[in-house]
């Protein structure tokens, strides 16, 4: 028997590799205690993830309702299976800035603490599965923002003969910028994460993800962006859009896209590598434009109630390089744009989100 063990297996990454894994004929054992409906309340509830993954694969999926934090509830699960746990995906975590404000206790012990629990119970039980850690492009602080940027008229952009254009590399330093206390938590956690593929030898991964998404996503105001984007048009709800005059920049890839990457470092891992990992300039858009594209594919106009401060710590323009990641893994390709990802999420959620008459 082949496990794959998947923490956050509710959520946006965490299902769409139970999905993935089981597809490659893993079986897969998938921890999570809902925490997303403490941290955003019933828009962010994974419930109804978790119910789907249990009728859609039946006995390929095992769910433990196991707490991260707990270090007892999660050596049980790890000694269940042992060496039989053929790669691990960690994708649990407390994902918002602003949230992470409020309890950063909690905060803290969830990314840093429960990392570190899934990291030693691995080294303990199966040292030989590749850990792949879902980090964020937030480790890097406020630094994106110190780029000599241009304002557009739909967006803010670099010059197109800056080393970085292309997309922020690994090498943008992650001192010496302001983190929020997620972003610290996070770096905590993605520090650990190469300590113990350095330390112990182990075959360790952190992807800094940019924004990751796609239909599985429970799209909340505090976490989820072209989910919840998308939500608000179509339901007609208020986005309250924050700073930077709506021009900030992101790059979303699929998670899709995502669990393709991982598939390729679990068949050929290396140990304490960083990557990366975004849309890149295939894949990449401002809020105003994303609106204009929500707009156009829902026929609705989005409600906007403009903030005029930015959050803090926010990126002003993050697009990611994936250039390490496609040197050492040339097979793997970007497959979705912005436009597509957001046909999917309106075509997926049509029959909830769009009010009947």
């Amino acid at each position: 028997m082949s496990v794959a063990l998947v923490t956050g297996s509710g959520g946006l990454i965490g299902s769409e590799a139970v999905r993935h894994f089981a597809g490659l004929g893993l079986d897969v054992v998938g921890i999570d205690n809902d925490m997303r409906r403490y941290f955003f309340g019933e828009d962010g509830s994974t419930s109804w993830s978790l119910e789907r993954l249990s009728r859609d694969l039946g006995n390929a999926y095992t769910h433990a309702a196991v707490d991260i934090r707990d270090r007892d509830g999660l050596e049980q699960v790890f000694k269940k299976y042992g060496s039989d746990i053929a790669v691990v995906i960690h994708s649990a975590a407390q994902p918002s800035h602003d949230w992470a404000a409020k309890e950063p206790y909690t905060d803290f012990d969830v990314n840093a603490g429960g990392t570190l629990n899934i990291l030693e119970n691995t080294r303990r039980h199966a040292i030989d599965a590749p850990f792949i850690h879902c980090s964020t492009n937030k480790v890097y602080g406020d630094r994106p923002n110190s780029l000599p940027l241009i304002e557009l008229e739909t967006r803010y952009e670099l010059p197109e003969d800056h080393r970085w254009y292309q997309g922020i590399t690994e090498e943008m330093s992650i001192d010496n910028s302001l983190h929020s206390v997620f972003g610290a938590s996070k770096v905590a956690a993605d520090v650990m994460v190469q300590e113990y593929g350095r330390y112990f030898d182990m075959k360790t991964a952190c992807f800094r993800g940019g924004t990751l998404t796609g239909p599985a996503h429970s799209a909340a105001e505090l976490h989820g962006f072209l989910a919840y984007l998308m939500r608000c048009v179509m339901e007609g709800r208020t986005y309250n859009l924050f700073g930077y005059k709506g021009k900030m920049v992101r790059d979303a890839i699929h998670s899709h896209d995502v669990l393709t990457a991982f598939e390729a470092f679990f068949r050929a891992p290396r140990s304490a590598e960083v990557y990366n990992l975004g849309g890149g300039r295939h894949s990449n858009t401002s809020h105003i434009e994303a609106f204009r594209i929500a707009e156009e594919i829902t026929g609705r106009e989005a409600q906007i109630n403009y903030v005029e401060q930015n959050r803090t710590g926010d990126h002003q323009w993050y697009v990611s390089s994936m250039a390490r990641f496609e040197e050492q893994y040339p097979e793997w390709k970007i497959t979705y744009d912005v436009p597509m990802i957001l046909r999917e999420i309106y075509e997926a959620n049509v029959d909830k989100w769009v009010p009947q008459a």
